[in-house]
């Protein structure tokens, strides 16, 4: 099998994703040689590739499904919502400046060039790309700005499938709606639908696929089932109630983990390892009196350190983790989240508000510069073990005091911990012995597991879809698709009437 396909979808959050991941994954076991790639990113969940380049952490998820490297090619433009009308423009996985939303969209024509070079050289080395959409191709509000959904599918010859989450409701009006939407030409390139997270009597749903087809003229290519703890990288972290069942402790009690929702937070699947820990209940906090039964609080990373320390101040949970603080609780911050908890924020590069006061929980001070730190460090413990993660930052942070967290990285007073590097608790010993700490700082009667394998569990989901996309997709039909056996359906217009 050689060739391509972009997997649109009818919104954000309808399983685009996760289908790349699976057809990825679906690909590589049958010694497929496949890569990733999404033109257009906008997403605050980010990863850092070997060579020290930045992109979404949902393509770093899909490449890691198809078993090859992620590169920076594979997410050529990602871009980092500072505001709800900014954002960092992420170039080839260099940092290119900030831009206001309508002015990006303005200059935006001229990054067409630069995904299809990309795409391209991803097309040469492997037999097939699988492309991820953005948000929907409907937006015909965007349409002549495109350059990740029908407008780069048209610039590659890309066929499109569209997938819909029949557990949002309206699938049928979706789908139907979504290519009506469509111009004659962008039409063309549809070639049919999957629906995504059924649950029920498939006999149930069957009238309604006929139709379907009967209305569009394009078949339903599959039917993929409602699959709880999937847990693959997206794009942002859902709200609370994403993370499971703890399930049954190890010991007597379970660890209760309170992370604060931050509005611009970022790399929350920082908190994924710790969720997959049996007997760890990981949910997100927005009020001080949430914090109060929480074993751990996590301060996250953060695309607006400064304005998000501002919005915890509004709510009252500074004062809260000062309480926590004084009453020896565990307190973690991670990237921005441990800028917070230093004595002072100079940054007139991400907020450009000079120099800020901190929660002085921490015996550091944080300085902005105007290049961004994007690499992936590691240290050799002095008990022979290996620490790996990842940072991405503005902020340089300086200790003035306290312990290191572990080799030369991080500052740790008490109960009260910062860290600049994500994907920390990915590294089995380091989060049992962090969680082991936890405990014993809180008298909590939680034993930490000795086998939960984190890279062990993320390879099963990727198995787990694999199996899915073989068991529920018509697969025979997606590989003709992908070779560009393609149909030149009729289009679909709204009737005068």
């Amino acid at each position: 099998m050689k060739g391509s396909i972009l997997v649109a979808g009818t919104s954000s959050g309808a399983g685009k994703s996760t289908l790349v991941a699976g057809l990825c994954r679906w690909c590589a076991t049958k010694g497929i040689s496949v890569a990733p790639f999404k033109a257009q990113n906008m997403s605050l969940n980010s990863f850092v590739t070997g060579d020290g380049r930045e992109i979404g952490r949902a393509q770093a998820s899909q490449a890691q499904a198809a078993r090859v490297e992620p590169e920076a090619i594979m997410n050529p433009v990602l871009l980092k919502p500072g505001t709800d009308s900014r954002s960092q423009v992420v170039v080839l996985g260099r940092a290119v400046g900030e831009m206001e939303a309508r002015k990006y969209w303005n200059e935006k024509e001229s990054l067409l060039d630069v995904v299809v070079d990309a795409f391209r050289q991803l097309e040469a080395r492997f037999d097939v790309v699988i492309c991820e959409g953005a948000g929907s191709p409907a937006e015909i509000n965007l349409r002549s700005f495109d350059i990740v959904n029908l407008g780069f599918a048209r610039a590659v010859g890309a066929p499109v499938v569209v997938v819909s989450d029949i557990d949002r409701g309206g699938m049928f009006a979706s789908l139907v709606g979504t290519l009506a939407l469509l111009d004659d030409e962008d039409q063309r390139h549809v070639q049919g639908f999957v629906v995504n997270r059924f649950r029920g009597d498939r006999g149930l749903l069957e009238p309604g696929l006929a139709m379907l087809r009967t209305l569009t003229g394009r078949p339903a290519l599959g039917v993929l089932p409602f699959v709880e703890d999937l847990w693959i990288d997206e794009e942002d972290r859902p709200d609370p109630g994403a993370y499971r069942d703890p399930g049954q402790p190890l010991g007597e009690e379970t660890l209760r983990v309170g992370v604060v929702r931050l509005p611009r937070a970022s790399n929350l699947t920082d908190l994924d390892p710790l969720a997959a820990e049996p007997g760890v209940a990981v949910r997100f906090v927005a009020r001080p009196q949430e914090l109060a039964d929480a074993d751990l609080v996590i301060l996250p990373g953060t695309r607006a350190t400064v304005d998000d320390l501002e919005w915890m101040r509004s709510r009252g949970i500074d004062v809260a983790l000062e309480e926590r603080a004084r009453a020896q609780r565990p307190i973690l911050g991670i990237c921005g989240g441990y800028q917070m908890l230093g004595g002072s924020i100079d940054d007139e590069v991400e907020g450009g508000l000079g120099i800020v006061e901190g929660l002085d929980l921490l015996p550091v001070r944080t300085t902005f510069g105007a290049d961004k730190i994007v690499s992936r460090p590691r240290r050799v413990l002095s008990d022979g073990s290996v620490v790996e993660g990842y940072e991405i930052h503005h902020g340089v942070v300086q200790r003035l005091g306290g312990d290191h967290l572990f080799a030369d990285e991080g500052c740790r007073v008490g109960p009260v911990t910062g860290t600049s590097w994500h994907g920390l608790f990915e590294n089995d010993g380091f989060r049992r012995a962090f969680l082991t700490d936890v405990a014993g700082r809180t008298n909590r009667r939680f034993t930490v597991s000795s086998d939960c394998r984190f890279a062990e569990i993320r390879e099963a989901r990727f198995e787990r879809l694999a199996v899915m996309v073989a068991e529920h997709l018509d697969t025979e039909a997606m590989e003709r698709i992908i070779e560009g056996h393609t149909e030149n359906h009729p289009p679909l217009r709204f009737s005068s009437t």
